[in-house]
């Protein structure tokens, strides 16, 4: 028996659009699988890595990745437009929008609380006053059983032993929420070393990079005291100070505490908030801010950056108050502000 060329041309053909068409829902489902990358803030870290792992179970077609760099590196990789978007938990400078060529949307996300935590063992419940705390880590007060010191915690056996404060390595918007707080309260910490994310610490403290570096350090090294973001004091089983509020209350970081001192800002339309001193709850509270941008390179991007923003601000707000992480929820009208604003001015 024969077989032509030509039959043998026609089989291979209708092979192929066999095969064609058998497997075109995977490529079509391949070529709309969007990835959108950002880095930045180590605050919110734990809070989005649950934000993500949410996410992408709703939005199987787009992977959202995440680096915990620190939010001065967010805002750098934002400037240089390396990122589809980055994290800070300190508001963009006027200076640093201008940078973006593209534009940028600065998006509350989260409140959250900054503790100041310690090593001295046997020393629990220990008090830290709006005048001490700043001397502290101004350098002004650099032993343990200073009368001040003494003076918050009257009947405690603190040790006759050097102060050993531990600050961020890397450029940090959770030093940016604990400075802001520390100058509000202090004109000499104001003065001698100021607000940022990177400040020039005049008492030659331990550096640790990232939340976890500090925790880590204060762990491990009797005698020191830090400041990290509450949920990676409570993970890794840090004694926790209680700090003064402005109403001269001793309180320990919590959700509602925090929620307390969310209630007292004021969003403005551009949403950057830089308030130090809350007149009600935890007093070192601060925000946290994913920046993206108001231009992308194409529609497919710029609808994974919209859906992706919006789903934050709605379900992801469940996640906020969890126990395990006890971030503040964003009040729902500012929450609807911000997802407005990203719906009609993000574009490709």
């Amino acid at each position: 028996m024969s077989f032509s060329t030509t039959a043998l041309r026609r089989a291979v053909t209708a092979s192929a659009v066999t095969v064609a068409i058998a497997f075109s829902p995977v490529l079509t489902a391949i070529a709309q699988a969007v990835t959108l990358n950002g880095a930045g803030a180590t605050f919110p870290a734990l809070l989005y890595d649950r934000y993500r792992a949410e996410f992408q179970k709703k939005n199987p077609g787009i992977s959202v990745n995440y680096q915990a760099v620190g939010s001065g590196a967010g805002i750098r990789q934002t400037i240089a437009g390396v990122v589809d978007f980055g994290g800070s938990d300190a508001a963009m400078t006027d200076a640093d929008i201008a940078k973006v060529s593209r534009g940028v949307i600065l998006v509350p996300t989260a409140g959250g609380a900054v503790a100041a935590v310690y090593n001295l063992p046997g020393v629990a419940n220990l008090k830290l006053s709006r005048s001490v705390l700043p001397d502290i880590f101004a350098g002004r007060i650099t032993r343990w059983n200073d009368a001040k010191i003494k003076a918050d915690n009257p009947g405690v056996n603190l040790p006759d032993s050097a102060i050993k404060t531990v600050v961020r390595a890397d450029g940090s918007g959770t030093t940016f929420i604990f400075t802001n707080h520390l100058s509000a309260v202090s004109p000499y910490f104001k003065g001698r070393v100021g607000v940022g994310t990177a400040p020039k610490w005049t008492n030659d403290p331990l550096k640790g990079r990232g939340n976890p570096g500090v925790a880590a350090l204060v762990s491990k090294t009797q005698g020191t005291i830090g400041y990290v973001e509450y949920s990676y004091a409570k993970q890794n089983n840090l004694s926790i100070a209680m700090v003064q509020n402005k109403k001269n209350e001793f309180v320990m970081p919590s959700l509602d505490g925090t929620n307390k001192a969310l209630s007292t800002i004021t969003f403005p339309e551009n949403f950057r908030v830089f308030e130090g001193d809350p007149s009600e709850g935890y007093p070192i509270t601060g925000l946290t801010w994913l920046m993206v941008y108001r231009q992308y390179d194409s529609k497919e991007k710029a609808d994974a950056v919209k859906k992706w923003v919006d789903w934050v601000l709605t379900d992801g707000q469940n996640i906020n108050g969890d126990p395990s992480l006890e971030f503040a929820r964003i009040p729902q009208a500012v929450a609807d502000r911000a997802r407005q604003k990203v719906q009609s001015e993000v574009k490709p």
